[in-house]
């Protein structure tokens, strides 16, 4: 265990080199290593936690945060916890995960599509949409949500969900493309 722990240290120290972004807001708790990136800015509020142990891609992956343009945010609520291998991505018009979130591994989260889609504009930039993750959320292993999304507060998105649509409060939303399963009961 001792030399698994000293591993780990010396992978988070090597992300903490590599890490360039100036703008990082809030101490989160590092478990697994952390990439944080770009001219924007990175705000974790309360107690985050990054990494999970155990857990597939602990001492493998790392998790990837970045703001990539000046204008970019990343909000990334209180109790908030992610697991291993986690990407989080804003070319400008932001990301926001709401407070008690809960994203499994593998998960990745764009508010934009990076590259213009027709083919003799590729070059250009693609077009940005604000995403925004309620509260009390848990998203499992494998989910992508793209640009332009609000996910209710209460909701949980089932393994490997693609998310293109915005979900309502108090829902489970699964599949490739996703679709809105039941409502979930309230204490």
């Amino acid at each position: 265990m001792r030399l698994m722990n000293f591993y780990q240290q010396c992978r988070i120290a090597k992300y903490r080199l590599l890490s360039n972004c100036a703008n990082v807001e809030g101490k989160p708790t590092i478990l697994q290593p952390v990439h944080l990136a770009g001219k924007g800015t990175i705000r974790f509020k309360g107690n985050v936690k990054l990494g999970c142990f155990p857990s597939a891609y602990y001492l493998s992956g790392y998790t990837y945060i970045e703001a990539r343009t000046e204008e970019a945010v990343i909000e990334i609520g209180d109790g908030v916890w992610m697991n291993n291998n986690v990407a989080i991505i804003s070319n400008g018009a932001g990301i926001k995960i709401g407070n008690r979130s809960m994203l499994g591994t593998h998960v990745e989260i764009l508010d934009s599509d990076f590259h213009d889609l027709h083919p003799d504009r590729r070059g250009e930039p693609g077009k940005c949409a604000n995403v925004e993750i309620g509260e009390n959320v848990m998203i499992g292993p494998n989910v992508k949500i793209f640009k332009g999304v609000r996910i209710g507060n209460n909701c949980i998105i089932a393994n490997g969900a693609v998310i293109r649509r915005s979900v309502p409060d108090n829902m489970l939303a699964y599949g490739n493309p996703a679709r809105q399963g039941f409502g979930l009961l309230q204490d």
